[in-house]
């Protein structure tokens, strides 16, 4: 059998014939033909499919890269080798550290250097700047004021060998307050003077004492030889003194704690007024060197 346009027969030169060769077709042969074309087309469908696929993600992909940042792909069209590795890429900023001056601030001013010489000790003078107030209370113990006196004749305000001692160190003043309590006065006197110097030598030279002050409810003690207690002292350019009895006229001895106690006291309170002084002028003098 054969085609009308005399071509070669699709089942091959022979045709697909059964046994015997009857001319009959061999239907098995033509449905396993169909079958295998069924495949290839199935194949071709899924290879294309994949292909679409891929096609589409990699449309997906271009987009997503030119989304990221302002919308210009920074990493089209370059090979791998090209692309910033991680040390490569742009890290955290560190935050800047905090710097610190090398010059180290001056120091405080020493109070001690304002109160040792007069051209820099420039606070008024008087007997409010060292004894204020009708009372003070010093180790716990509370005195009060009574006669204050103040004079540039320093050798009126001594007894015995301190007067020629302070004119010849060339004191400027002497500013004197009695204190009592408790039957015992004690006079305080400071000795001013233009230098440190002159107020050490002055202490370390110390004779005689202080002439004790009376009046203002006090009456006269350490007078008329009666035996008192007497101290010297300097800071800075001032020299103190202290003349302390008890105020009946008895003679002071060494198991008078009480005179020995108010005496101390007074002592001590009068070098914090001077030391305060200093204090007073050097924070001044640093508030003026941070401004």
């Amino acid at each position: 059998m054969s085609f009308g346009d005399g071509g070669p027969s699709p089942w091959g030169p022979a045709g697909p014939t059964g046994p015997g060769n009857s001319g009959t077709p061999d239907w098995e042969a033509l449905a396993e033909a169909s079958a295998a074309r069924a495949r290839r087309r199935k194949w071709l469908l899924i290879g294309g499919g994949a292909l679409a696929t891929a096609a589409v993600a990699a449309i997906v992909a271009t987009v997503v890269v030119s989304a990221d940042g302002d919308g210009s792909d920074t990493t089209a069209g370059k090979h791998a080798s090209e692309l910033p590795t991680a040390d490569e890429l742009p890290g955290e900023t560190p935050a800047p550290e905090p710097s610190f001056s090398s010059v180290a601030p001056p120091p405080p001013p020493d109070p001690r250097d304002y109160i040792a010489d007069v051209k820099r000790d420039r606070l008024p003078i008087g007997v409010e700047s060292f004894f204020p107030g009708e009372k003070l209370t010093s180790g716990g113990h509370t005195y009060a004021r009574g006669a204050t006196h103040r004079t540039t004749g320093c050798a009126t305000t001594t007894q015995g060998a301190l007067g020629p001692i302070l004119t010849a160190n060339g004191c400027d003043q002497v500013i004197r307050a009695t204190y009592s309590r408790d039957g015992v006065a004690v006079t305080v006197g400071i000795a001013v003077f233009e230098t440190e110097a002159q107020a050490k030598r002055t202490a370390r030279q110390a004779r005689g004492g202080l002439a004790s002050l009376n009046g203002s409810g006090v009456p006269v003690f350490c007078r008329d030889g009666v035996i008192c207690r007497r101290t010297a002292n300097s800071y800075g350019r001032y020299a103190y003194f202290t003349v302390g009895g008890f105020t009946d006229g008895r003679n002071v001895t060494e198991g008078d704690k009480n005179v020995y106690t108010t005496g101390d006291d007074l002592t001590d309170y009068t070098f914090r007024r001077i030391r305060h002084r200093g204090e007073v002028q050097a924070s001044a003098a640093a508030n003026l060197t941070t401004t």
